[in-house]
């Protein structure tokens, strides 16, 4: 894309996303070769920031965070981590670069005890599972009060809190959470958010993929509306919460229960 033909959402991404601690830059990337599910996205993350991504079904939210994940393939574009290229890196070696990544479903190892799951998030460097175990306990204590405890058992909103622990484990710059409450009763809907703010304000920087919008937009500094695979608008979580377009097309009443 030509400086002269750049659209105000891109000049602005490019204005403030100089050393960001993880940047992409205008993505094309699919699961097919020659289809793209992401059409030209930006993101940025600054350093401590909490970074929501909203939008409809279909719109290539997941795929942004699996692309950034060297889990879905970059065709064209980006992916900057504290400056470093990182584009379609294997997710192992991002995983020790610094990124941690929470699936949607499957994220735990259900035949494992609570330990187990979070010694797995740092098997490539296990002599720092003390110290680590020790931190995300500080962050979640009942994943310590119960850690002999097999994750089959446990609910859907403790089985979340054992994948984001384990994310954790090998003290992530950036902190990818897929759909974290998804399926979860309403109570523990909340307690997700009250934990990812958390762990942000631990001084993790966190980008959430969420479908519910209006909550997301509650506790986020900044946000993007991803609608077909780029970007429709970009703010602070307040300014597209207030946005009438925002609300109109990708809120709706939603944006009334807030």
């Amino acid at each position: 894309m030509s400086e002269d033909t750049l659209t105000p959402e891109r000049s602005t991404h490019l204005a403030h996303a100089e050393g960001a601690v993880l940047r992409a830059d205008d993505l094309l990337a699919g699961y097919l070769p020659g289809v793209n599910i992401l059409n030209g996205a930006d993101l940025y993350c600054s350093e401590g920031e909490l970074v929501g991504i909203i939008g409809p079904n279909g719109a290539g939210k997941s795929t942004l965070l699996k692309a950034l994940f060297g889990l879905v393939r970059i065709h064209s574009g980006t992916v900057l981590l504290k400056g470093e290229d990182i584009t379609n890196q294997r997710a192992d070696t991002l995983v020790s670069a610094g990124i941690g990544f929470v699936p949607q479903t499957n994220n735990v190892f259900p035949s494992l005890t609570i330990q187990e799951n979070l010694e797995m998030g740092c098997y490539q460097r296990p002599s720092i599972f003390s110290e680590r175990f020790k931190t995300v306990c500080d962050l979640f204590p009942a994943l310590g009060d119960r850690r002999n405890q097999r994750a089959g058992s446990l609910s859907g909103g403790e089985r979340q809190m054992v994948a984001m622990g384990r994310a954790l484990m090998m003290n992530p710059s950036v902190l990818l959470l897929d759909e974290p409450s998804a399926g979860l009763s309403p109570v523990m809907q909340d307690e997700v958010f009250v934990q990812t703010r958390r762990i942000n304000r631990a001084g993790v920087s966190v980008i959430m993929v969420e479908q519910n919008a209006a909550r997301c937009l509650q506790i986020c500094d900044r946000a993007y509306v991803l609608d077909q695979g780029r970007n429709a608008y970009t703010g602070t979580g307040d300014q597209l919460a207030k946005d009438p377009k925002v609300i109109e097309l990708y809120l709706g009443t939603l944006a009334k229960q807030t």
